[in-house]
């Protein structure tokens, strides 16, 4: 369940009162001519209590006035529009240089792993290469050489 709103301090509508007196005059105060102006202040401060964490939105909307002298909803809707104050900046977190290091050697090692070899065929050619030199291989190691570099084992006689 949300808490209830709290209203703005009586001590805050009465300045913001007073400053909308001097700048508009009688004009503002002529708005609630027959109405109980302690109920009137009382609206006001439940309708800016939202910005009791925000004095900041407050002074904006007194700053930006409009040409006629505001109702309580229209000077909530000016300190609406007051800029967000900037957040500090963090710093960022350093690195902890171990956990680096051992990072960056796990991806060398898998981008080895991953990288093209230059002859993905040269097991066939060393193959074949101790065949000619004499040794004894088997017929089916040979074979498969063979398929591997696409060439006849009849071929392997002829060197």
């Amino acid at each position: 369940m949300n808490a209830p709103a709290k209203n703005l301090p009586m001590d805050w509508v009465e300045m913001i009162f007073t400053k909308l007196t001097l700048t508009y005059g009688r004009e503002f105060l002529s708005r609630w001519e027959g109405v109980d102006l302690a109920e009137v202040k009382a609206d006001w401060a439940r309708e800016l209590g939202g910005f009791l964490l925000h004095p900041d939105a407050i002074s904006y909307a007194l700053g930006h006035l409009p040409n006629k002298p505001p109702t309580a909803l229209e000077f909530r809707d000016i300190a609406r529009l007051s800029p967000a104050k900037p957040l500090p900046r963090l710093e960022a977190p350093r690195a902890d240089e171990r956990v680096v290091a051992e990072q960056l050697a796990k991806q060398l090692k898998l981008k080895e792993a991953l990288a093209p070899h230059a002859d993905g065929r040269q097991w066939a050619r060393a193959l074949i290469a101790r065949f000619h030199l004499g040794e004894r291989i088997s017929p089916n190691s040979l074979k498969t050489a063979c398929q591997a570099l696409r060439i006849h084992p009849s071929e392997l006689e002829k060197k």
